[in-house]
């Protein structure tokens, strides 16, 4: 399988940035008693768009310019913010990587997320598309010219130097299942390791990426396994591993958007059946294996000579 010629340095940020980063700390909110009439003047003092609403501490629900503007079209009278408020709050978590964030814009159509804590669900921020976009900006200046120096392939000289009939060097990470609190820091550490070793910024995204997505597969379905990745001198292997429930439909599996994720899972923020498919755009060549009651095998491997030709800015 030949990967997808165009791995972006945003497409890499999007996974490696979260939402703390970019979200908005200051948050203005309201009370579900506020009277609709008082609400125009705090939007416009204050220039945002739309505020949590909290009552005794807790999030009660959300009230937007929009539901202000559909209040004011009607000409009905003035009325609690708590009787137009949306009470079916979707948030994000602060240590949700930016994709998930990205997806969740993209289903429901919001213009913005209140932002909790995922311990104790405490409002912690609110992030709009524009601190998204915001936020890769401020993350692509920073990391531009870094990138940039560091790609000398050193990783080809080292093995150029040492004397022997094969050489690889070879990484373990061990992932521990339904620690979401840990998730995505093998792929993270992964990354950085290639980073040092002088790899092409084009062939460290597609490795990380695809890392990152099984990585999460491990944490959602199973108890934890391990990540093995094998670095050779024209390529990189990656073999994951778990002796988990195992999958019964493997085809069905990689169709995109298909997912067994329970619902709470969902709610946390992952689960969206893209991770094999994401997983298959980066690899040049991807297997899987399952058997049912005794766990899955995933191996991809990525050409360091391929990914370093379909490097974009």
């Amino acid at each position: 399988m030949t990967p997808d010629s165009k791995i972006s340095k945003i497409q890499e940020l999007v996974y490696e940035i979260r939402m703390s980063d970019v979200m908005k700390r200051d948050v203005f909110t309201v009370s579900p008693r506020t009277h609709m009439s008082v609400l125009r003047v705090i939007l416009r003092e204050n220039r945002i768009s739309g505020t949590p609403v909290i009552d005794k501490g807790k999030l009660v629900g959300i009230i937007s310019v929009e539901d202000f503007i559909k209040w004011l079209a009607n000409r009905e009278q003035d009325c609690p913010i708590g009787e137009k408020m949306t009470r079916n709050v979707q948030t994000l978590y602060a240590d949700e990587p930016l994709t998930h964030a990205i997806n969740k814009f993209e289903q429901h159509g919001f213009g913005r997320f209140i932002v909790v804590e995922r311990q104790d669900k405490r409002l912690v921020g609110i992030v709009t598309k524009g601190d998204v976009i915001e936020g890769l900006l401020k993350k692509l200046e920073i990391d531009y010219y870094k990138e940039e120096e560091v790609c000398q392939f050193r990783v080809r000289h080292f093995f150029e130097d040492i004397l022997a009939d094969k050489v690889e060097l070879l990484f373990e990470y061990d992932v521990v299942g339904h620690d979401f609190n840990r998730a995505g820091e093998s792929a993270s550490r992964v990354k950085t390791t290639l980073r040092r070793l002088g790899l092409h910024p084009q062939v460290v995204r597609r490795v990380a990426i695809a890392t990152f997505e099984a990585e999460m597969n491990l944490i959602v379905y199973t108890d934890g396994g391990k990540i093995c990745v094998r670095v050779e001198p024209h390529e990189i292997f990656v073999n994951v591993e778990d002796s988990g429930p195992g999958i019964p439909d493997v085809e069905k599996a990689l169709q995109p958007g298909y997912s067994t994720a329970p619902e709470w899972v969902r709610e946390l923020g992952f689960g969206a059946g893209m991770g094999l498919n994401n997983v298959q755009k980066c690899a040049n060549k991807m297997d899987l294996r399952s058997t049912v009651g005794k766990g899955t095998q995933l191996s991809f491997y990525i050409s360091i000579e391929e990914g370093a030709k379909n490097e974009i800015n």
